[in-house]
């Protein structure tokens, strides 16, 4: 069965973020994506702009970016209000940019004349979408921009919905377009939502590049309005006392994503017998647990409750916590202490690598509790102990498990340029179930981290969990998007719940699901998928990064 169209509608994205992702699906991908957002006041501009003449105002002053992109076309403008979208396309070289363009416009106007505006069409020496054209009251709704490469398209179209028109009225000539005047749904008179648009906008792009064969998934629509379900550090209030998750609030997002929460599994309900591991401390893991307490370092093996310790320890190997145990967030799975944290530790990289050099760990493996009180969320501190390891312990690879330090570019960056083997981000779950599990995070940030990982030449690594809610369409889906972004390793293991007050457990999936989730995501091209109920993000690390240097066959067959 050929590729449907994957769809996806993102929320708010920033636009350095949503090209990150862009480019990697355009470099590395081989399926069919429609990414669907907005932006916040952003303005770009192509390789033939004319600032000078265009840009009239001082993008800062009006709480706005400016960024170059690879495209056609002057400067123009996105924010809120305005459906932005990303067809990442595989089609026929001969139809050329043009020709694409061509068939982004016609998308446009089936889209607009399903939602009563009959008089859209094209305006002849002009991209774009235009109302009235050819007459005296011509205007445009939808800046159109792409680029094609090797027969795979990224960038796309702007369309107007309820933007506040004044940042290309007063601030930009948008599109260079100095002597025709742009003009918005709302404008016009539409009274609809930008819910209804994504929705006429997703059917009739698969209809049209998809002969009607769409996979389909959102984040969350509606957020508290004030923020409460963030915590004091995500709301920009810096740090708040313990944070204690209230399982009301917790399912309120929970069912708000469509989560059936009353016919979840209690947490007095009984596990199978495959997730109750096998625990011995034996002298292999009392003598690591010696050497870590000798050192005052943390293990998230311990301070996440993770079920694989003694199997784990047994075998020589732990994963490492980084920056203290206090975490800046309060993610719905997550155990993980949320008191305002400490300073980081100025000899944690030190210490760190001498408990790697006494073990002697041929693949170490540094995770970190999110650390949005530092300016660059602790990037520079992981970074750091990259650096002292490689110092103490040449031989040995490591692998970094890290927070998205808030999507900042330059804060990756900081830990990019230590080069660690593999670098490990978690999506955690499915679109649909983001801010339920973790209301600081988002879909699309996670994707920006690993696609500029991927960017930066750097082993990617991701995971998520299962028995949130998720259906079995939406993993194949979200495995799709991870094949596409070029990611090498994924995690897929099964959600337990550590107390009453975290996120409920839907359902234990079977063994064989997670063997079949494994087929799958290595059939679309990810080098390896350790899957399995007790899998953690730190299972099996050393195998599954020895196995993405094994050539994998790819199907391009996607059901």
């Amino acid at each position: 069965m050929a590729d449907p169209l994957r769809v996806r509608w993102l929320g708010t994205v920033p636009y350095r973020e949503a090209l990150a992702v862009q480019t990697s699906l355009l470099e590395h991908g081989t399926g069919q994506h429609l990414l669907l957002l907005e932006h916040p006041h952003v303005f770009t501009y192509g390789r033939t702009a004319d600032l000078a003449t265009n840009l009239k105002c001082e993008p800062a002053t009006v709480g706005a970016e400016l960024v170059a992109a690879k495209r056609g076309g002057d400067i123009t403008y996105h924010g809120p209000g305005q459906l932005v979208g990303y067809p990442i396309l595989n089609i026929d070289n001969k139809l050329g940019a043009t020709g694409h363009v061509c068939g982004v416009e016609g998308l446009i106007i089936d889209v607009l004349t399903e939602l009563g505006v009959p008089n859209a069409g094209r305006l002849e020496g002009y991209a774009g979408v235009w109302l009235d054209a050819g007459t005296e009251r011509e205007r445009k709704i939808c800046a159109i921009g792409v680029r094609l490469k090797k027969g795979r398209t990224m960038h796309g179209f702007a369309l107007n919905v309820a933007t506040d028109l004044a940042f290309m009225r007063e601030h930009i000539v948008p599109c260079g377009i100095g002597d025709k005047p742009v003009t918005s749904l709302a404008e016009e008179g539409i009274d609809v939502t930008m819910e209804q648009v994504v929705a006429v906008v997703a059917r009739c792009a698969a209809d049209r590049w998809a002969a009607g064969v769409a996979e389909r998934q959102d984040v969350a629509w509606r957020h508290a309005a004030d923020g409460r379900d963030l915590t004091a550090f995500s709301r920009g209030e810096g740090p708040g006392e313990q944070v204690k998750l209230v399982s009301n609030r917790a399912a309120v997002r929970l069912e708000d994503a469509g989560v059936d929460v009353a016919a979840g599994l209690s947490i007095e309900t009984r596990k199978p017998d495959w997730l109750r591991p096998k625990v011995e401390l034996g002298a292999e893991v009392m003598e690591l647990k010696k050497t870590i307490r000798s050192l005052d370092l943390v293990t998230v093996c311990e301070d996440a409750g993770c079920p694989n310790l003694s199997d784990c320890w047994s075998d020589g190997t732990a994963t490492f916590m980084l920056l203290g145990e206090r975490c800046t967030r309060a993610c719905g799975f997550c155990l993980v202490d949320t008191r305002k944290p400490m300073l980081p530790a100025s000899d944690e990289p030190e210490r760190v690598a001498e408990a790697i050099d006494r073990m002697q760990l041929d693949h170490a493996v540094l995770t970190m509790v999110a650390r949005d009180d530092l300016a660059d969320g602790g990037m520079a501190h992981v970074a750091a102990c990259v650096e002292a390891i490689r110092l103490r312990r040449s031989t040995a690879n490591i692998e970094t498990l890290i927070s998205d330090a808030k999507g900042d570019e330059a804060s990756l960056d900081l830990l990019f340029a230590a080069r660690p083997d593999v670098m490990n981000h978690n999506v955690e779950t499915v679109a649909r179930l983001q801010r339920a599990v973790r209301p600081s995070a988002g879909y699309a940030r996670s994707l920006g981290v690993l696609a500029r990982a991927k960017k930066a030449g750097l082993v990617t690594k991701t995971g998520f969990m299962a028995g949130l809610g998720e259906t079995d369409d939406e993993i194949v889906g979200l495995l799709a998007d991870l094949a596409d972004l070029g990611v090498d390793i994924v995690t897929i293991g099964q959600y337990l719940r550590p107390t009453s007050n975290h996120l409920p457990i839907a359902r234990y999936a079977e063994p064989a699901e997670f063997t079949r989730w494994k087929q799958i995501g290595e059939s679309f091209g990810i080098g390896h998928v350790e899957a399995s109920p007790l899998t953690r993000s730190s299972y099996h690390a050393k195998s599954a990064a020895d196995a993405v240097t094994q050539p994998v066959a790819v199907s391009l067959t996607r059901g």
